[in-house]
């Protein structure tokens, strides 16, 4: 059956990526991954937003990219070494902190798509979104933090288990397997995949091909493309046949794919 984070909703997906933050709205300080982007993304009509978690010294998950605060706030610390507190304060003017928590409670009828950063954030992460778990799917590039993830949403007992897409080494183990043309081989890579999120291209490497896609739809598994940005490369790949579209332009993409 369909995880319900996919049903009801038409193709291709337009995943907000890290919320939206408009031209106009970095001029003015709003930062990615702020309450100000995904309440944006949501304003604009996204059904997604893409997000990563962190652990704070306190133990909370909040909705950040990087493991320090240099690029966004300035701050030298990592995320780990802050409490939530101290974040508040550094967000205050960027476009306010998000924990995980507010979020799914904030934005009840957005489905989010968590990129689990750090190991350390797994359990909390998966204990949070247990009872959201109809409208969440769990990632990241280590398929251990991944798992972790799940186990412990699973553990929590909150009912349907959030959907998941493959790491960097279920992905690598596909491309190998398609290399052979084995699809015994395939459809062990893809066992319990619901999405493969990747790069169109890794250095030299294509990665989107007519070849996984057809693959993974052969498996009922969907493609999503990151990062996507210009609007002739979203309307190429969807034309190719990819499923969701990754972007920092959730706005544009919208208006474009819908």
């Amino acid at each position: 059956m369909t995880h319900p984070w996919f049903a009801g909703a038409e193709t291709p997906r337009v995943l907000a990526h890290r919320g939206l933050v408009t031209p106009d709205a970095a001029e003015s300080g709003i930062v990615e991954n702020s309450f100000a982007a995904v309440a944006t993304a949501h304003s604009a009509g996204a059904t997604y937003v893409e997000s990563d978690c962190h652990l704070t010294a306190d133990g909370v998950v909040v909705l950040f990219h990087d493991e320090d605060l240099t690029r966004v706030t300035g701050d030298p610390r990592r995320i780990a070494q802050v409490t939530v507190s101290e974040l508040e304060t550094l967000m205050a003017g960027r476009g306010g902190l998000i924990t995980l928590a507010q979020a799914l409670d904030a934005f009840p009828t957005v489905r989010f798509n968590l990129d689990v950063k750090a190991m350390d954030a797994a359990t909390a992460v998966g204990t949070t979104v247990a009872p959201y778990g109809d409208r969440v799917l769990l990632t990241s590039f280590s398929d251990d933090r991944r798992r972790a993830a799940l186990a412990a949403a699973a553990a929590a007992g909150g009912g349907i288990l959030p959907a998941t897409s493959a790491g960097t080494a279920t992905i690598a183990r596909l491309l190998a397997a398609l290399s052979t043309r084995s699809d015994r081989l395939v459809a062990r890579a893809l066992r319990g995949i619901d999405a493969l999120q990747i790069p169109e291209r890794q250095r030299r490497l294509r990665v989107v091909t007519p070849r996984l896609l057809a693959a993974a739809h052969r498996h009922e598994v969907e493609v999503h493309v990151w990062t996507v940005n210009e609007p002739a490369d979203m309307r190429r790949l969807v034309e190719l046949g990819v499923d969701g579209i990754v972007t920092d332009r959730a706005d544009i993409a919208l208006d474009l794919l819908s």
